[in-house]
């Protein structure tokens, strides 16, 4: 009994530092919108979370002019997985 009381101490504090290290993987909505108006300067109208093709991004709908420009960021890499114009009345 006195060897796992022993042993278990130690396993645990040899485990926090993995805990206290690990950081959050992916890209912010705020680092994601950065990214996003770098891309495509303007005002945002719409921005969302959303599953697309299998995998996480955001959204946002970047006015410009008579145009919306909807620019989709990778939740975890924050590369540009869309780039693409739309009329002002035919947003989703």
């Amino acid at each position: 009994m006195k060897k796992f009381l022993l042993i278990v101490p130690v396993l645990i504090a040899a485990g926090l530092p993995q805990f206290a290290a690990a950081k959050p993987a992916g890209v912010s909505m705020a680092q994601a919108r950065t990214i996003a108006l770098k891309v495509a300067p303007g005002r945002i109208e719409k921005a969302e979370r959303e599953r697309e093709g299998g995998s996480l991004r955001y959204s946002f709908d970047i006015r410009q002019g008579n145009k919306i420009h909807e620019i989709g960021v990778d939740v975890a890499t924050g590369r540009i997985v869309e780039n693409k114009f739309e009329a002002l009345n035919a947003r989703d």
